[in-house]
């Protein structure tokens, strides 16, 4: 193959290395930490080691402690220590006798920080009690107070933590400035309801729900960045049967059953590099909430899953921003402080792979577009010689403005552009014929938010958006010369008014209405033979729901129940109301045990078709359709599922048992490849599992095990036989994973395996191809009959973390994924050639891909 873009030197990856290795050693030879013991045992120490005599308050001395580094052996050199950090007077009154006593002000300093992940908590404010001073902690959660009163007592306070009183002598501890842990509200619980596992940042909520927390993100296997739509894979239940993100499997579904929302926003692009890297830039992302089951109402669309993204939402009166590249691009974002209440925070990433040539964009070029290995009837692999020239780019965009009106009103405005750009070209060295293929994705979103609190009780929240995702394609082929458009748009507008009312303690209920008006249009013309065609649908739904929050003391039950009511309306076809319960219930079985119960109906109107005879380039053969109650029926799940938790001294095991009916899915939409197997057949699946996950966590350590057994089948009534494997049907899949993190690196190591996924086989000998049909058809075994190989996957990856200087932070990162080079088949399919022979088409993982970054904070 012919590259254009110029490489990166070995030397450069030599020098990273080195760098690497240096930043490991320089990390192991920090100074231990000295034993800390009382003052008073301290001075006997040095009474007997120096022959002198102290005198003092015994009452003065005994809450305070210290450590004598063992650098210090002189006497002055120990005394003038313990005064310093300890802030005493020490007056020598002869070659013997000393006096010790304490200063009446003194000057303190500590770190704030939250006592669930110890991250920091800037912006709290510190008041002397019993004077007029008072500061607030900064950028690095540090407060530092001079001439202060020894018997003093601050009060530290921040919004969402509970108000801590500290008296100034326990800040007095020598050279280091000592913590103070805020416990988050919820945490005030005598039983705990959330469980954080895997990794910092991860945590189980009592709704069953998970939230990822980026800026608390520790690290997982294979990421050096916190990727949040790889993150989630980590997650029992959800995995990506093809390596993206852009195709992500939860509990059994395709991934357009999955509701990806940002900042409320439906999105209906997710991915850049075709599924490979997610589209969403982490770093000003807050929290992720994924959903699997007992979804709260005000949610539709999705029959398998949620995965809701959130920015930061609150303002502070300081930037703070970022930067950063790794091999493949380099991003920046930041928040700005306009004026007390309105901030600005933006985000902007744009690839390097247009100009730049690395072994990280190697692996995904070939991942991308070499992925299929081509395999004759003799089971003889076909050297293809081809000469290929691309150009590539991705970026993305995101803004949000943030204005708070007053206390109780707060107005947001968001913004979101995702593009792709592909230029292609192919020439088979053999024929000396040239493809090319043009292609560009995008995806702009804009969208408005307001929140209000108008009583204490009373509470509401509007968002508006609008969401444009649009797929242009261009293909121009050889012998005879053929030129294929191709054009997919989705415009969807919404508005949705949720109300929460707090009847009393411990219940609360939440009602509201949401509108949705989706119009999607699939445009195609082909040249020879002359073909031209566009469809253009729109659907809207008018959804009502309402749902009840309820709590008894001590959270020993905790339930939450309700129901959503769909109107959906097709201007061309159909018109169709539905009626939607969801249940989630979680409450204590014994000490440290809790269970849940969860249930939902739900149902969505558009899916993903792949279009075989029009194949583009991989996914992005995907087309948006919506449902038209013929051809494609409004697709409705329901689901059940019951778990149990136990978590005691940072060790959690959890199991859950699930069934899912999704009913209303065609042929198309269920990522068949082989050639005229189907023709857009209606029919369901079934799926029954369980999801087990053990954890241990250190304090510097976390190690897990999961498992997930998964029976999912299909039926379709009108093929023979009925019931068969869905595609997706991966019986077992285990993980077993393990972090670590020593002074300032963090590591991560773990391996994945999984049973092979099902497909179709043709026939055996003469009765393969059917002939006596133009053009020649394949004849199959029974569908999905045939079991690929196992697939097994092996990460690693380390982060280094370390100050530039007081307000700017570091980090740099390398991490493989696929250690063990191993060669795992995705997918096989069929397909007919112009001289009517069968070629067997393999999908291969990525290979070992090295990746490496470097970011900076502040």
């Amino acid at each position: 193959m012919l590259r254009t873009r110029r490489s990166l030197p070995k030397s450069f990856y030599i020098g990273w290395l080195f760098l690497f290795s240096f930043l490991h050693f320089a990390g192991q030879a920090q100074e231990k930490q000295q034993e800390t013991r009382s003052l008073i045992t301290i001075i006997k120490e040095l009474e007997q080691r120096f022959d002198i005599k102290f005198s003092y308050i015994n009452s003065d001395m005994e809450p305070l402690s210290s450590e004598i580094p063992d650098n210090l052996v002189a006497l002055d050199d120990i005394l003038t220590y313990l005064r310093d950090g300890l802030q005493l007077k020490i007056e020598r009154l002869n070659e013997r006798y000393y006096t010790i006593t304490q200063k009446t002000l003194v000057s303190v300093c500590a770190n704030v920080l939250d006592n669930f992940a110890e991250n920091t908590v800037p912006g709290a404010t510190i008041e002397v009690l019993g004077s007029e001073l008072a500061q607030t902690t900064d950028v690095e959660g540090r407060l530092q107070l001079n001439d202060i009163p020894r018997d003093a007592t601050l009060k530290i306070r921040y919004l969402g933590y509970v108000t801590q009183y500290v008296p100034v002598e326990d800040l007095i501890r020598g050279d280091d400035c000592p913590k103070i842990l805020l416990a988050q509200n919820y945490q005030q619980l005598k039983e705990v309801i959330v469980y954080k596992f895997l990794t910092t940042g991860i945590i189980k909520e009592k709704d069953a729900s998970i939230t990822i927390n980026t800026e608390d993100f520790g690290i997982l296997p294979g990421l050096i960045e916190p990727d949040i739509l790889q993150t989630v894979q980590a997650l029992p239940g959800i995995k990506s049967i093809d390596e993206t993100v852009s195709d992500i499997n939860i509990r059994g579904g395709t991934n357009d059953q999955n509701l990806i929302l940002w900042n409320g926003i439906k999105m209906y692009q997710s991915g850049h590099f075709f599924g490979l890297i997610s589209a969403f830039n982490p770093y000003l992302t807050d929290k992720v909430t994924v959903y699997k089951n007992g979804t709260p109402s005000r949610y539709g669309d999705g029959v398998s899953g949620v995965i809701q993204m959130e920015t930061n939402d609150e303002i502070s009166d300081y930037f703070t921003g970022g930067a950063g590249f790794n091999l493949i691009s380099g991003d920046v974002y930041g928040q700005v402080p306009l004026k007390e209440n309105v901030a600005l925070q933006f985000s902007a990433r744009r690839s390097t792979t247009d100009f730049l040539n690395t072994p990280t964009y190697d692996r995904f070029f070939d991942r991308a577009f070499q992925d299929s290995e081509v395999i004759d009837e003799n089971n003889v692999r076909l050297d293809q010689a081809f000469e290929r020239q691309e150009n590539f780019f991705f970026y993305d965009f995101t803004g949000k403005l943030l204005y708070d009106l007053n206390d109780y009103h707060k107005i947001r405005l968001n913004f979101i552009s995702i593009n792709n750009d592909l230029d292609f070209e192919e020439t088979n060295l053999n024929t000396n014929e040239t493809t090319n293929s043009l292609l560009q994705q995008t995806n702009l979103s804009f969208g408005g938010q307001w929140t209000a609190d108008w009583t204490d009780r009373l509470s509401s929240h509007l968002n508006v958006y609008y969401s444009r995702y649009n797929l242009d394609a261009r293909g121009i082929s050889p012998n005879p010369i053929q030129e294929l458009e191709q054009n997919n748009r989705v415009t969807e507008n919404a508005a949705k008014l949720d109300v929460t009312y707090d009847l009393s303690e411990g219940l609360k209920w939440l009602s509201g209405y949401q509108f949705i008006e989706t119009g999607i249009r699939n445009f195609t013309d082909v040249t020879v033979p002359n073909f031209s065609s566009e469809i253009i649908g729109v659907v809207r739904t008018n959804a009502l729901y309402s749902e009840l929050e309820y709590s008894t003391y001590e959270d020993k039950l905790i339930a939450r129940g309700g129901v959503r009511v769909n109107h959906n309306e097709n201007l061309n076809t159909f018109n169709a109301w539905l009626i939607e319960p969801r249940l989630n219930l979680n409450f204590r079985l014994a000490n440290y045990l809790r269970a849940e119960v969860l249930g939902e109906f739900k149902s969505q109107t558009t899916n993903q078709i792949i279009d075989l005879e029009q194949n583009f380039l991989g996914i992005e053969k995907r087309r948006w359709i919506l449902s038209d109650d013929n051809l494609l029926p409004v697709t409705k799940s329901k689901q059940g599922s019951v778990g149990v938790n136990y978590e005691k001294n940072d060790f959690y095991f959890g199991v859950e048992g699930f069934y899912k009916e999704v009913e209303g899915i065609s042929t198309s939409t269920q990522g068949f490849q082989n050639q005229n197997q189907f023709n857009g057949e209606i029919g369901s699946y079934a799926i029954r599992g369980i999801e087990l996950l053990l954890n241990k966590r250190g304090r510097d350590y976390s190690a897990w095990l999961s498992y997930t057994y998964n029976k999912n089948d299909y039926t379709f009534e009108t093929i023979v036989p009925n019931t068969f494997p869905n595609n997706l049907d991966i019986r077992h899949t285990l993980t077993f994973a393990g972090t670590y993190t020593y002074n300032r690196f963090k590591f991560g190591l773990g391996i994945n395996y999984r049973t092979g996924r099902p497909f179709t086989e043709p026939l055996e000998g003469d009765e393969a191809l059917n002939t006596a049909v133009f053009p020649t058809q394949i004849n199959y075994r029974e569908p999905n009959s045939s079991r690929l190989p196992e697939y097994f996957r092996a990460d690693a990856s380390a982060i280094y973390q370390f100050n530039i200087s007081p307000r700017i932070k570091a980090n740099t990162g390398i991490s493989v994924l696929n250690l063990t080079d191993r060669r795992n088949r995705l997918n096989t399919y069929y397909r007919v050639t112009d001289d009517d022979q069968i070629e067997t088409v393999e999908n291969i993982s990525l290979g070992i891909t090295p990746n490496l970054s470097f970011r900076i904070h502040f």
